[in-house]
């Protein structure tokens, strides 16, 4: 496999058409959310936009408390369209371990995905808690430590999760959860929060995932699944059953540097170009993707549903208007995109420039 990914590598490096998906001018608005005086983001996992404006931040930080090995570090955080700050939802909630992605579904709920508890956790707008889904285990237990990540991988348990990463909803209300780092499937419930199929299983054909990190679905119910470590989005319908996939093949101008550490080449470079980390559709008639690539190259493309590659949104880098692990979007509109950021520790809103007629 190392050998097809480096050769896919050069092929795009060299191939004349490499150079020409646009970059897409945007600006990003400076220090947009107002934290309270004295308090800071941990890693930034997750950021959801509802139908006012309001923005909600999923982010590992504050609530870090614990020893210094697997701390718990989880905090939901609610600010108003200007930036604001709100409030704090389930403070010191039993579901909170290692902060994951913060979904709003279209009645306003909030839902938080919870990579260290194993949990899914449906709020109101009021911010009580209304599902649960999975479980975490038990603190008595001697086997509340981090799952291993064996070969051959045990079997899923239908209902429980082991490191969940995302969430979405089908037009009639369906839910479907990303299992993702240790189980590879997607789970789906029906509207009342019951049980009804998987899917997947760890792999590289259709079908099957090597970590389902993030989800959304389109207007026509397609369920586009970014199975990052395969470096590709896939498409099913709401049984499960595989469409298509696609992958974005675009190489890093060459003066792009890694933020953390030394920067890939070759095979390296070659499996991580457009692995998505971070997934979200517009609403509206005509919609669009948006994707996001892990800490390196770091870039947020812009995507049509087909697969075709619209335009580059930024680079790797710290400063304002590059990115360094874009682990989460919210797209409220075309032209308006959130970036949850682990390694920067921010969330950047962006302004998208609309090209001129």
């Amino acid at each position: 496999m190392k050998t097809a990914l480096f050769a896919m590598f050069v092929l795009l490096a060299s191939a004349p058409f490499a150079q020409s998906v646009p970059d897409i001018s945007f600006d990003s608005v400076p220090d947009f959310l107002k934290l309270p005086p004295g308090t800071n983001f941990g890693e930034v996992a997750g950021v959801a936009v509802n139908s006012k404006g309001h923005v909600f931040v999923f982010t590992r930080s504050n609530s870090a408390s614990g020893p210094a090995y697997a701390p718990a570090a989880a905090q939901l955080l609610e600010f108003g369209a200007k930036g604001e700050f709100i409030r704090e939802i389930g403070k010191g909630l039993y579901g909170w371990s290692f902060a994951h992605s913060v979904r709003i579904d279209k009645d306003d709920n909030i839902w938080a995905i919870d990579k260290g508890s194993d949990m899914v956790i449906k709020f109101n707008q009021a911010g009580q808690v209304m599902m649960v889904f999975g479980r975490r285990k038990e603190s008595a237990d001697r086997e509340a430590m981090a799952w291993e990540h064996v070969d051959p991988p045990l079997p899923p348990i239908d209902g429980l999760f082991r490191q969940p990463t995302d969430v979405a909803w089908d037009s009639e209300g369906n839910i479907y959860i990303t299992d993702g780092y240790v189980n590879s499937r997607v789970a789906k419930y029906d509207r009342n929060g019951d049980w009804v199929k998987s899917w997947g299983e760890p792999g590289t054909g259709p079908g099957q995932f090597r970590l389902p990190h993030a989800i959304g679905i389109d207007r026509q119910d397609n369920i586009y699944v970014g199975d990052r470590s395969n470096r590709r989005i896939q498409v099913f319908d709401t049984s499960g059953r595989f469409l298509r996939m696609f992958t974005i093949d675009v190489p890093p101008f060459p003066e792009t540097r890694a933020v953390n550490g030394n920067t890939p080449t070759g095979e390296r470079l070659a499996a991580v170009i457009g692995a998505p980390n971070s997934i979200c559709i517009t609403p509206g008639v005509n919609q669009v993707m948006f994707v996001g690539e892990s800490t390196f190259p770091g870039r947020v493309f812009k995507v049509s549903l087909d697969g075709k590659v619209l335009g580059v949104i930024g680079r790797s880098g710290r400063q304002l208007k590059q990115f360094s692990g874009a682990h989460a979007l919210a797209c409220p509109s075309e032209n308006e995109v959130y970036v949850a950021e682990t390694s920067n520790w921010r969330v950047q809103k962006l302004i998208l420039h609309r090209k001129a007629s």
